[in-house]
């Protein structure tokens, strides 16, 4: 990271309670078209202490789009697409630990993919390629994500597995113990194929998993109100509000290639020879996958 050449453009997807980034100046909402579809909504453009910022509502303004419905593809290649280099997803999820109530956040570092219905990967008959995923979240992310946590008194805890399951139904009983059994933090819909996407698209990636409720392992679960989970829920979107303001100036400063690699996790994983890559999937990997299928 000694060669500042890279001038940070801050990728925001906000999830349930997360439709709009207040204090952005110069905002504006963009309309943008990708080979994969269109993404949730439109593109939140506009900076923030100077640092250039792009926000996604994940599920759409006015939350019109269930967990298995998103175009994850899409969504990931909109924030390509418009010069986006990292992206922090903001997530609502149950949390599996007693250590881990209700308001709380946690900087995930790992995942257990359980959907099933789901496109999760740009690439297939035509391109193959096999990205990395042993270390699915970017550390330089979580560290300054970690650290904003911190700074603003936020009760955080850093590192644990989110089990993304399909949805939209919540966990029954058995499923619930089972996850607490295979040691996952918290349970969510929504981070998966999200962050396989964002590795094959090259952008570094940290979710910041913001707990609502206990899930239905806990003894307390059936005492708790669907008006007590929605209180919970406008606080933390007030709380990642002020991370995203904490966050973003640190992020934003000019920096070298990513240490970790996530910037360039296609340099050894397309597999398929040139002369054999269908150019019709070629033309949609433009943005995604660019740098290295010219």
């Amino acid at each position: 990271m000694s060669d500042p050449s890279i001038q940070p453009v801050i990728g925001i997807i906000g999830g349930s309670g997360l439709y709009d980034v207040e204090g952005l100046e110069d905002k504006v909402w963009r309309r943008v078209s990708t080979p994969w579809g269109d993404p949730s909504d439109a593109l939140l453009e506009g900076r923030l202490e100077g640092v250039r910022c792009v926000f996604l509502p994940r599920h759409g303004r006015g939350h019109r789009l269930s967990p298995s419905d998103l175009n994850y593809r899409a969504n990931i290649d909109a924030l390509k697409r418009v010069g986006c280099t990292d992206v922090i997803s903001l997530s609502a999820v149950g949390s599996l630990r007693e250590d881990l109530p209700p308001g709380h956040f946690v900087i995930v570092d790992q995942f257990i993919d359980r959907s099933f219905a789901r496109a999760k990967s740009f690439f297939g008959a035509g391109c193959v390629a096999h990205v990395s995923m042993g270390h699915p979240v970017c550390r330089r992310l979580g560290d300054a994500l970690e650290g904003a946590c911190r700074t603003l008194g936020l009760p955080v805890a850093r590192g644990g597995t989110y089990l993304v399951m399909e949805g939209p139904q919540f966990s029954t009983l058995a499923e619930s113990r089972l996850y607490r059994s295979w040691g996952c933090s918290v349970v969510g819909m929504t981070n998966m194929p999200e962050a396989k996407l964002a590795r094959e698209a090259e952008l570094c990636y940290a979710t910041v998993a913001m707990v609502t409720d206990f899930d239905c392992w806990h003894p307390d679960h059936d005492h708790v109100s669907v008006e007590m989970v929605v209180t919970v829920l406008r606080h933390n979107a007030e709380h990642a509000r002020s991370l995203v303001h904490q966050a973003v100036p640190e992020l934003g400063r000019p920096r070298g290639a990513c240490p970790a690699g996530c910037d360039r996790a296609l340099e050894h994983a397309v597999i398929t020879a040139p002369d054999h890559r269908d150019p019709a999937l070629m033309a949609k990997l433009d943005a995604v996958a660019g740098r290295v299928v010219k």
